[in-house]
């Protein structure tokens, strides 16, 4: 499976793509940052994004997207431009019928380095260990973008099949409550 990890943001949006190999082995096929400026209007920022995400996307070609879920924070902004960045990222994911799935920081740390409430830098550290990288990648953002596809990679059977025992489970409760209905007529 082929995973792009996303890291959104309007100055600085992480991009990733892993292949994972069997069991936990993951492999680092790329990783950049998008910059936009601070002070550039808004669509125009976004359109940046958009653009470089539909390239990475086009010339990657993932099987699935995982991106930072927008988290509570004190700056209204922050999240707000959080959120528009990764809308922006998901919209270009649909275009394509490519698979998104959101993830939260402490997800992703809790996969990455066992513990939620690890810092960046033990998330840096880790994710250098886990892809046998030779640099740690930077910045931070970077390094969030790889966390994020590598947490996806090692939940992704477990989502699965947690998705399909609900789907069994959603059949099992539709044919009993049709037999009762039936006992009753």
């Amino acid at each position: 499976m082929r995973v792009m990890g996303v890291d959104p943001g309007l100055t600085r949006c992480g991009l990733s793509v892993i292949e994972n190999g069997k069991g936990r082995q993951v492999i680092a096929l790329d990783v950049d940052v998008v910059r936009t400026p601070a002070d550039a209007p808004l669509q125009k920022r976004l359109l940046t994004i958009s653009d470089t995400v539909e390239y990475w996307m086009d010339t990657h070609r993932p099987d699935v997207i995982a991106i930072e879920r927008v988290f509570a924070q004190q700056n209204v902004s922050t999240v707000m431009g959080t959120a528009q960045a990764g809308g922006v990222i998901a919209l270009a994911a649909a275009r394509r019928d490519i698979d998104v799935h959101f993830h939260t920081p402490s997800e992703v740390k809790a996969a990455v380095t066992g513990n939620g409430r690890a810092d960046k830098s033990q998330v840096t550290e880790m994710v250098t260990r886990i892809l046998a990288l030779q640099a740690k990648p930077t910045p931070a953002d970077a390094a969030d973008a790889l966390a994020l596809a590598i947490c996806h990679c090692w939940r992704a059977p477990m989502l699965a099949r947690m998705a399909a025992a609900e789907a069994l489970a959603a059949e099992q409760r539709r044919k009993y409550q049709a037999r009762l209905k039936a006992a009753r007529a």
